[in-house]
């Protein structure tokens, strides 16, 4: 089998960043590769290390801290903070403006179907059709498409979950980032629905960490050692 799956079941957000990198860098490391891009971001100039398929099963996405911790006295450069996280979830994933030079962002995408979506959960609890798509077919044709594909909604026994898809995803950076936001996210629909904070499911086919980073991934992982 070429292709090797790799999936986790981890209890909130900061175990699943540092399982997924040791796993990557580990346990697993014959079922990933390394490739320098040849189209998309960095292309030519930075090499990747690559699952070829992650999914995560996320128990406790809303416990606090939503952000990755690392050890004092190592030279890891934290990849977010709160701060950082709240204003991502307010500006770009509920704000809806796009700047002159962006042609979408994700904000604008999921606000097409937001409110929509909130509203059939409401009167149709047990549905199969709430789900927040960010992808289109015509952005195959522009040069930075969109690498969060969807965001796919199921009430389950009173509490609200997230499915989410990822078509290229940044694991040092991205993720803690991107899954921040959308733990917001997720907390704002389940109130406004009257229903409890849930799960996470998430997955990529193109889950990955950049050259640059990759002595930072190491130190991270020897300090946890």
């Amino acid at each position: 089998m070429s292709l090797k799956p790799v999936i986790l079941d981890v209890h909130d957000l900061p175990e699943l960043w540092f399982r997924a990198l040791w796993e990557l860098w580990n346990q697993h490391s014959g079922d990933s590769r390394e490739y320098m891009v040849q189209h998309g971001s960095f292309s030519g100039s930075h090499k990747r290390k690559e699952f070829d398929y992650f999914l995560a099963h996320v128990r406790h996405p809303g416990k606090r801290p939503l952000v990755p911790i690392v050890p004092e006295g190592s030279n890891i450069s934290p990849p977010t903070n709160m701060e950082a996280i709240v204003a991502y979830f307010a500006d770009y994933i509920m704000g809806t403006e796009v700047a002159e030079n962006e042609t979408y962002t994700y904000g604008s995408r999921i606000n097409e179907s937001l409110d929509k979506v909130i509203e059939m959960l409401k009167k149709t609890p047990d549905t199969n059709q709430a789900i927040i798509e960010i992808g289109k077919p015509e952005d195959i044709l522009i040069s930075d498409p969109p690498c969060l594909r969807l965001i796919d909604c199921r009430i389950k026994e009173g509490k609200l979950h997230f499915i989410i898809y990822f078509r290229s995803w940044d694991l040092w950076a991205g993720l803690p980032q991107n899954l921040g936001g959308f733990q917001l996210l997720k907390e704002y629909m389940a109130d406004d629905i009257g229903v409890e904070d849930g799960e996470m499911i998430v997955s990529s086919k193109g889950l990955h960490v950049y050259d640059y980073v990759w002595g930072q991934v190491e130190e991270m992982i020897k300090f946890k050692k």
